[in-house]
């Protein structure tokens, strides 16, 4: 039988050692731990609101919630409408939109001329208009939790169009949904 031998000197442990295990072990548990941590932080006067509560596994930023009124309406068709204050209305729909349908239908409507697309993506159209002004409109399908998403403005016929840089907002943020983690 061999007898083991240990080369253990036993020096104290440098203040660099531990440190360096210190650090080590915070990386290892911020690396390893809640992944709900790698969430991205709302922009600056906006606030994220999770929708799961109406069966949609992502969450939304709107605008300030405390400064803008938060009103989610499920619609009789299926659709989700968010709105925040009277310049952020969405409508979410659990199906993707055909965008092909819908630019032909934009670029043929002889009262609401098509102007410009700004974006003009496989997934995503992000166009202007006009009637009389300049109006903003978007689509956009996305797929979250193996599940097909469609996100458009909602055009509120009682007051004025939301001008570009609501609309803007609005198609960022729908493009910047945040799946959230299964409850396991």
């Amino acid at each position: 039988m061999r007898t083991l031998i240990c080369n253990t000197q036993h020096q104290p442990i440098s203040m660099f050692q531990k440190m360096l295990v210190l650090f080590g072990l915070v990386f290892l548990f911020n690396s390893c731990g809640n992944k709900s941590q790698d969430r991205i932080a709302p922009p600056e006067g906006m606030c994220s609101i999770e929708l799961s509560k109406y069966g949609k596994p992502f969450s939304l930023f709107v605008p300030d919630t405390s400064k803008h009124p938060l009103s989610i309406t499920e619609e009789g068709s299926g659709a989700l409408i968010v709105k925040a204050g009277s310049a952020f209305a969405i409508s979410i729909s659990e199906e993707a939109a055909d965008l092909q349908l819908k630019r032909a239908d934009i670029e043929s409507d002889e009262v609401n001329k098509f102007t410009a697309y700004i974006v003009n993506e496989p997934n995503a159209i992000f166009w202007e208009s006009a009637i009389t002004e300049p109006e903003y409109h978007f689509v956009l399908n996305t797929k979250v939790a193996e599940r097909d998403f469609s996100f458009q403005d909602v055009q509120n016929t009682e007051s004025k169009a939301p001008g570009k840089t609501s609309v803007q907002m609005m198609f960022n943020n729908s493009k910047g949904i945040q799946e959230l983690a299964k409850n396991e």
